[in-house]
């Protein structure tokens, strides 16, 4: 009985390792994977439409005009789905994608919680695309600009429609921005910056070929 306490020490002590060996493996893997390319080939037209890519360290998100190459984002965002409608005066959407649960818990990064973020790593299918409606951004180092061919564009905006399944609007944190009941699966694999990704590399537009990290999306989107 006395050598019980140092048995579960060990059982426990390697369970630990295990774990930092696991994340230490995805921290790894996911750097790494993000510095090769999709879309190779890609060049940035000379003219087009400017979509930016913004990130606030953790999250990243697409911001679009409201109107350009055919696409209407008024009718997709309505400004009555806002709290307040004099924010739809706004000429840009931000659109972003992630776990229902982890959006809803942490409207500050001071409400994150160790089991959010776990339910979140392990997998759910109940997601949200996050809009909000935005002024044209300044580019800097949280917001890069990028132009893409019209083509590209409507090909960015079909996937983005398709990361959004039909139910009525949720509220969202500030007067200005919304929630709406979103397609597809989170987990550790397909993260917020995965999709990011994701939807761009359905444009064309060269990206990480796995970006679960801010970091190794905004890498592609170097400043001028």
């Amino acid at each position: 009985m006395k050598r019980l306490p140092l048995a579960i020490a060990r059982i426990l002590l390697r369970i630990g390792a295990a774990v930092l060996a696991v994340a230490g493996a995805y921290v790894l893997a996911g750097l790494a994977l993000a510095m090769i390319p999709r879309n190779a080939g890609w060049r940035a037209p000379a003219a087009g439409v400017t979509i930016w890519i913004e990130d606030n360290g953790v999250h990243t998100g697409i911001v679009m005009p409201k109107y350009a190459a055919g696409i209407d984002w008024r009718r997709d965002f309505p400004a009555l789905d806002l709290p307040d409608a004099r924010y739809a005066g706004y000429d840009h959407v931000a659109v972003g994608w992630g776990e229902r649960n982890f959006y809803l818990g942490t409207p500050t990064w001071s409400d994150v919680r160790i089991g959010t973020v776990l339910h979140a790593a392990f997998g759910s299918t109940d997601t949200l695309l996050h809009v909000e409606h935005v002024p044209r951004p300044a580019a800097g180092s949280h917001a890069r600009a990028i132009t893409l061919t019209a083509p590209q564009y409507q090909r960015l905006a079909a996937r983005i429609r398709g990361s959004r399944r039909a139910g009525p609007a949720i509220a969202g944190y500030q007067r200005y921005d919304v929630f709406y009941p979103g397609t597809g699966r989170y987990d550790a694999l397909h993260t917020c910056n995965a999709w990011t990704s994701d939807t761009l590399a359905s444009a064309g537009v060269r990206v990480g070929w796995w970006t679960p990290f801010a970091a190794g999306v905004m890498r592609w989107f170097p400043l001028d």
